[in-house]
């Protein structure tokens, strides 16, 4: 079966990719439109909002500012040990990188009042689409970015500098976007969990306010928290997931497949297919009906099947004949194969995921028991839940290598998280409707609406939680798969520039090799230290912002009266400086652990291989451990705030939102950190081969 195309779509392929990304972008312009035609709501709630985004604005200037002075030290770093053309990749990915998570966040500030104006003037289905098609932005936005970048930048320097040198430079534009997307991870994730945190402890626990209570001087804070962690830092994120995944393809297509050409194309083939699927999701979430999260669910599988339907072709027309991977003859339908393995992966992970997170099973229901005897048997039920949870998609991980590996060797298990990744779109969407909810909730507390409007706010809110938590184990998952792919490129890339300069490859990457080992055990040590400085990072400014809300209270007694405003600007520039402050040592540790091993005569390439595969194991074990369970003790505290054991107010509801704040910097700094840090490893390793080795 071949594709009705009139050209071929092996010299086309690229252009055709990046056609589809421009689509994307289209859409996701368009889509803004669709938004700001919405009404704001009232002066209250206007004013309520511009709060928020004047925050968030603030935040992210000062963010880009100490960002950029690092930015400009590593690109005259590679420029001078590397060469120009990967240095401009490194500018160009931490560019995209930025841009994504900056215009995404705009948006979902901009929908957050008018998500509320839906649900208060119009149905909880109106308020559902206008928060996810503020989500949705943010999805086009990576998706269509990430294959922008990369296929333009190969374009121009495949004509400039030759194919070789063109595939090995996107290895600075893979390092641009992983970089950036630990600092926007870690700066946003100690930002939103330290307002959080601090809020509730002083606001919800000591003060008894409700949640986004206006007298609360942290809660504007809170809110703008929602946006720089949750959407700035996951577009981030997955901007750089999938610009590493499409960069690791290609540089194993090159490495191991015969029919480079070819090899090369596929990859941004798939994904330019699944910015149509992501569209497709999109307007059955527009046109669609039903419970909200039903609604979002048939998103992404109308996503996935678009993807499944168009990959056959695709991969058929490309490979008529097959392809020789690694001396070994394979089949069009074995490269398909290991494709849809990815889209069978995205969904099982969201199955998972959901389990273990939403209100509706019982994962997250015996933790509302447990709070029941208190706050430490909460703790104890939630910190056993994350470890349960890591079993599954663990297991399922190794069954999609051991599967994928075995229709197209390394190349396949490249395809599957190819695919796999080619489901952002959608699935981003997802993750950045659950900040816009959450704010719409908050201004409708803050704005004195009508109870019933924060109710329904309240639902899509659950709903959004759920949906943050899935896009986490998503993101965490694809990760650990793509970094397997690039430890592969590693030894690929090692082999290769070993036997350029005529020496033999001797290394062996064997268990039996005690370098090895000690290269596991520092690989492996890495995330504990990573999460370590970052959840010390989190306790430092929450604890700054804990004790200014109390400052405040105490020295004007009529804010809880409603007599005084709170002085919310006060703590949203103690959050800004300390998120921005905190994330930096942590977001260097993985570049100093790697060249460290490095520059040690006696450590050398062996040892940072171990390395390179112990980041990847226990960094996939702590990271879902971390975010399954952060997001089931967020949704047990919503559970028994619906009325189960006891209501707000009762015992149980005070261990449950001990457990919640816990959680809180489990699944929304350290854990989702990890991902982009155990990429960030990887990538650093293959770029100094030549440097050190």
């Amino acid at each position: 079966m071949t594709l009705p195309l009139a050209f071929d779509i092996l010299q086309s392929g690229v252009r055709l990719s990046l056609i589809c990304a421009v689509i994307g972008l289209g859409c996701a312009f368009l889509l803004i439109t669709v938004i700001l035609r919405c009404s704001p709501g009232n002066e209250r709630m206007r004013q309520i909002s511009g709060a928020v985004q004047e925050g968030a604005k603030a935040y992210l200037n000062r963010q880009v500012m100490t960002i950029s002075v690092i930015a400009v030290i590593i690109f005259l770093l590679l420029s001078f040990f590397k060469d120009h053309s990967t240095a401009f990749g490194f500018l160009l990915g931490a560019f995209c990188s930025l841009a994504a998570g900056y215009i995404g966040m705009r948006i979902a500030v901009l929908a957050n009042a008018r998500v509320t104006q839906a649900a208060a003037t119009q149905t909880r289905t109106a308020a559902l689409r206008v928060a996810f098609n503020g989500g949705a932005v943010t999805g086009l936005l990576v998706v269509g970015l990430a294959l922008l970048a990369v296929g333009t930048f190969y374009h121009f320097a495949r004509n400039m500098i030759g194919n070789d040198l063109a595939v090995r430079s996107l290895v600075g534009l893979a390092l641009g976007a992983s970089l950036i997307s630990v600092f926007a991870r870690l700066g946003g994730g100690i930002y939103t969990k330290a307002a959080d945190v601090g809020a509730d402890l002083v606001g919800k626990i000591e003060s008894g306010l409700e949640e986004d209570d206006p007298r609360n001087p942290a809660t504007i804070a809170d809110n703008v928290g929602d946006n720089v962690g949750d959407c700035a830092g996951m577009a981030a994120d997955v901007f750089e997931t999938y610009a590493v995944s499409l960069i690791g393809a290609i540089l194993v297509g090159v490495l191991t497949v015969a029919n480079a050409p070819a090899a090369i194309v596929y990859p941004f083939v798939l994904g330019g297919i699944s910015v149509l699927g992501a569209i497709c999701g999109i307007l059955f979430v527009n046109f669609g009906g039903g419970k909200p999260a039903g609604v979002l669910m048939g998103a992404v599988g109308m996503s996935a099947l678009v993807s499944a339907v168009l990959f056959w072709p695709a991969t058929h027309q490309l490979f008529p004949n097959g392809v020789e991977i690694a001396g070994k003859m394979r089949s069009p339908t074995d490269l398909y194969f290991a494709s849809l393995i990815g889209l069978l992966m995205t969904g099982i992970v969201v199955v998972i995921t959901n389990y273990y997170t939403s209100m509706h099973y019982k994962p997250v229901q015996k933790i509302a028991r447990a709070s029941e005897t208190g706050h430490a048997t909460n703790i104890i039920a939630g910190l056993a839940l994350g470890q349960h949870a890591t079993a599954l998609p663990v297991g399922f991980i190794g069954i999609a290598i051991l599967l994928s590996y075995n229709f197209a060797g390394l190349y396949g298990i490249a395809v599957a998280v190819m695919a796999m990744l080619s489901m952002a779109g959608i699935i981003i969407s997802l993750d950045a409707f659950g900040p816009i909810t959450d704010n719409a909730g908050g201004i409708a507390v803050m704005s004195n609406l009508p109870k019933e409007v924060r109710a329904a706010t309240d639902e899509l809110d659950a709903v959004g939680n759920t949906m943050k938590a899935v896009t986490k184990g998503y993101a965490i998952a694809s990760a650990g798969l793509a970094a397997l792919v690039l430890f592969g490129s590693y030894v690929e890339e090692l082999k290769a520039h070993i036997t350029r300069n005529g020496q033999p490859f001797d290394f062996q990457f064997s268990l039996t090799e005690p370098k090895v080992i000690i290269g596991l055990f520092i690989g492996g040590l890495l995330p504990f230290i990573f999460t370590a400085f970052s959840m010390d990072a989190v306790g430092k400014a929450a604890g700054a912002v804990v004790r200014e809300v109390r400052r405040q209270l105490q020295a004007h007694p009529g804010i809880l009266r409603g007599e005084d405003a709170p002085e919310y600007g006060t703590c949203v520039d103690i959050v800004t400086k300390a998120a921005l402050r905190e994330m930096i040592v942590p977001a260097l540790l993985p570049l100093a652990f790697v060249i460290l091993v490095a520059v040690i005569p006696q450590l050398g390439p062996v040892v940072l291989g171990g390395v390179l595969v112990g980041t990847i194991v226990t960094g996939l074990f702590v990271a879902i451990a971390m975010t399954s369970g952060g997001g089931a003790w967020d949704n047990a505290k919503k559970y028994i705030e619906e009325g189960h054991y006891g209501g707000k107010g009762s015992p149980a509801h005070a261990a449950a939102v001990t457990g919640d704040t816990v959680g809180d910097p489990y699944k929304d700094t350290a854990g989702p950190a990890i991902n982009p840090m155990i990429k960030v490893v990887n990538i650093v390793a293959i770029l100094i081969i030549p440097i050190f080795f």
